[in-house]
């Protein structure tokens, strides 16, 4: 069974289109109403969707994980995540099928940075801030791919299970998607899209939206190679805690003068570079525990 999973807040202006379209092209349709407090809930089940509703607003990324879980409780087998504000086209839905029904892929990502993509209405800003988190994520993930935080994406029964077993639940959560399917070996394609910002307003101030995504990064690097990102810094803070505790101590007995602010730069840079090595070591062993658990869930 082939679905097109919706996360929808306050969109009763826009999603009727969405989801006529979306059915020309799919089974099921199945919207998550994320604590909508106008008719959008309503209109989808009256198209015909399947409409699982959060009581309060939880946020992108904890709808997309519900739309996730219904969808297997729903036994489809192939799936493809839209916006409901008509920013993406259902007609490019079965572009994105295809790697996968040929058995080229086992989850595409439609791409607004490839060959044969546009983006009518882009804000210079935002193009700047994508193509930033771009190059992160792919360092994050270890994906070659042209566009780590596009939201139109196709899912095969596999990628659903996996993705639905992400931890992620803000808006970082595409990036924390595309870590836990490359932590599993899923093979990844991608098909240019067209997505049209003409006339479209973030429900999320962007600043805020830019600073979680960069935290999410931040985090899922951390976590991969804590022994470089923590425990090199680490080792350096001690050597530097070294440096200056001897030439303190070299002071001392040649002046007899105790230096205050030498003493708080030693003792400072040696708490650090302990809480560092002391983070590093715990987050690897941490890390190294969900690799075996990946290898015994295979």
């Amino acid at each position: 069974m082939k679905a097109a999973l919706i996360p929808a807040y306050n969109e009763e202006a826009r999603i009727a289109p969405v989801i006529v379209k979306a059915r020309r092209h799919v089974d099921l349709v199945i919207v998550c109403d994320d604590g909508s407090d106008d008719l959008t809930g309503e209109i989808a089940r009256s198209l015909g969707a399947e409409v699982v509703r959060h009581e309060r607003n939880m946020g992108y990324g904890a709808a997309l994980l519900t739309l996730f879980k219904k969808a297997l409780e729903m036994n489809v087998s192939l799936a493809v995540t839209i916006d409901a504000d008509g920013q993406h086209d259902p007609d490019l839905i079965p572009a994105l099928f295809k790697p996968i029904e040929e058995g080229r892929a086992d989850f595409v990502i439609g791409s607004r940075f490839m060959e044969g993509s546009s983006t009518p209405g882009i804000s210079p800003f935002r193009k700047l801030a994508l193509k930033i988190l771009n190059f992160l994520g792919r360092r994050a993930t270890e994906l070659r791919v042209s566009d780590t935080q596009s939201g139109m994406r196709a899912y095969s029964r596999r990628a659903l299970e996996i993705a639905a077993g992400a931890i992620e639940r803000g808006m970082g959560v595409s990036l924390g998607i595309l870590r836990e399917l490359s932590s599993h070996g899923l093979r990844v394609a991608e098909v240019p899209i067209s997505v049209s910002y003409i006339g479209s307003k973030s429900s999320k101030n962007p600043v805020l939206h830019f600073s979680e995504l960069i935290a999410t990064i931040l985090r899922i690097v951390l976590e991969e190679r804590p022994l470089l990102y923590l425990g090199v810094p680490g080792a350096a803070m001690l050597i530097v805690s070294l440096y200056f505790g001897l030439f303190l101590l070299n002071l001392y007995f040649s002046t007899r003068y105790f230096s205050v602010p030498m003493a708080f730069i030693s003792l400072g840079s040696l708490m650090l570079g302990i809480i560092l090595i002391i983070a590093a070591l715990q987050l690897y062993s941490i890390a190294r525990i969900r690799a075996e658990l990946r290898k015994i869930r295979r």
